[in-house]
């Protein structure tokens, strides 16, 4: 569903820009040092149209968590930022002090600043009017780009669009675009979900948004591993990510009610944990559960999955590869290996979601990297950022003087 079935956002690409105005750009460069760039890079086109059409910009973005303590510093994003836009990309550690609110006031036409980290605030997540007002006070308008974010109402995103006018970024409209043939349900052709990964919202998310619009469901990864416990079954030391127990309960109260056909392995192979290496990997019947000191690092594909995998690729079938499904990089490629060549086919309309799915896992067909928002999105076809920009299309902006 493209966003415009919900009523379209403004676009910034039909949006007049004016030298000298001053522009807050949400971005999403929630990307971990030495990681795949993708989620800085889609940001481009839209920060350039700005500062080359005169404006002063001012990005913010989120990496990391700070209820985590691993909200870092932005630094090396500039640095690459600069080096991609072919323009100087000052950094301002601070955001939302007098000091970052002056320094805002202080660039010049066309001159872009990335501001620190949002999540160095605690008020950040809990999307705190007050920090809000703070960012505000950056720009006079908003541009909202950060697909990867679009599912959370945050200071620096649903937070500012209470504040400043606003307009959706061009990578938030493709991303939207290029999952709507994913989104929803579509009896008219058959579909399979594969999830895995660690994140809790795989399971939170995706679980419930999958198994709610999607005929058939692979859970891999911490996804597959609260599904057993939630079904009873002894999981040893295997990976359970963050929110252990509330995914636990999600995956109880999924399982009783989907009308999905979910696989769950009858065989699963484990290997003994010693931190974050396996060794001495060996199969056994899911029945017996997995004992202490070991994990569950990959499985084998029921019967009854193989031959359902077959036949799509003879009648055609829509598929979503959300998280890696096995411990992929640890050298465990079974289960991935065969649902990776599967949906290759050429038959199989499949996309690969996530940042570190998309870094993980060979795939040359369609790919976004927008994890939680893109689960949300194919449940729901709407995001709450999307929301948030249509209410702000509706409010009664003045041209001049806002809240300074």
């Amino acid at each position: 569903m493209n966003p415009s079935a919900k009523g379209a956002p403004r676009s910034l690409l039909d949006q007049r820009i004016t030298r000298g105005e001053r522009w807050i750009f949400s971005a999403g460069f929630n990307v971990a040092p030495g990681r795949d760039t993708g989620r800085i890079d889609i940001e481009l086109d839209d920060i350039a149209r700005l500062a080359d059409a005169g404006a002063r910009v001012a990005v913010l973005s989120h990496q990391g968590s700070h209820k985590h303590s691993t909200a870092r510093h932005l630094g090396d994003v500039a640095a690459y930022l600069s080096s991609r836009l072919d323009r100087k990309v000052a950094y301002v550690p601070e955001n939302a002090t007098d000091a970052a609110i002056a320094r805002s006031h202080t660039l010049a036409p066309g001159e872009v600043a990335l501001f620190g980290n949002t999540r160095h605030h605690l008020g950040e997540e809990a999307n705190d009017s007050a920090l809000a007002a703070r960012f505000a006070r950056l720009g006079d308008k908003i541009a909202i780009g950060g697909f990867s974010k679009a599912h959370r109402c945050h200071a620096s995103n649903t937070g500012l669009l209470t504040l400043r006018p606003g307009w959706a970024a061009h990578s938030l409209l493709t991303e939207t675009e290029r999952l709507s043939p994913w989104s929803g349900a579509d009896p008219s052709v058959p579909s399979l979900a594969v999830l895995g990964g660690v994140k809790p919202e795989k399971t939170l998310i995706g679980l419930r948004s999958l198994c709610r619009v999607y005929d058939t469901v692979v859970p891999g990864g911490a996804v597959l591993n609260h599904i057993l416990h939630a079904l009873g079954h002894q999981i040893g030391d295997s990976e359970l990510g963050e929110q252990p127990k509330r995914c636990a309960r999600a995956s109880d109260e999924i399982m009783r009610s989907t009308t999905a056909r979910v696989h769950i392995p009858g065989t699963v192979v484990i290997a003994r944990r010693s931190g974050n290496s396996f060794t001495t990997p060996r199969e056994i019947r899911t029945a017996d559960g997995v004992p202490p000191g070991y994990a569950i690092v990959d499985f084998r594909l029921e019967a009854w999955l193989a031959d359902l995998l077959q036949t799509f690729r003879g009648t055609g079938c829509r598929a979503v590869l959300a998280g890696t499904p096995t411990l992929y990089s640890e050298g465990f490629r079974h289960a991935s290996a065969q649902l990776l060549d599967w949906a290759s086919a050429p038959r199989i309309e499949a996309i690969l979601l996530g940042g570190d799915t998309v870094s993980e896992l060979p795939f040359d067909g369609p790919t976004s990297t927008g994890g939680g928002s893109a689960l949300y999105y194919l449940g729901n076809a709407d995001l709450p950022v999307l929301r948030a920009l249509r209410e702000n299309a509706s409010m009664p902006w003045m041209e001049t003087g806002f809240g300074e």
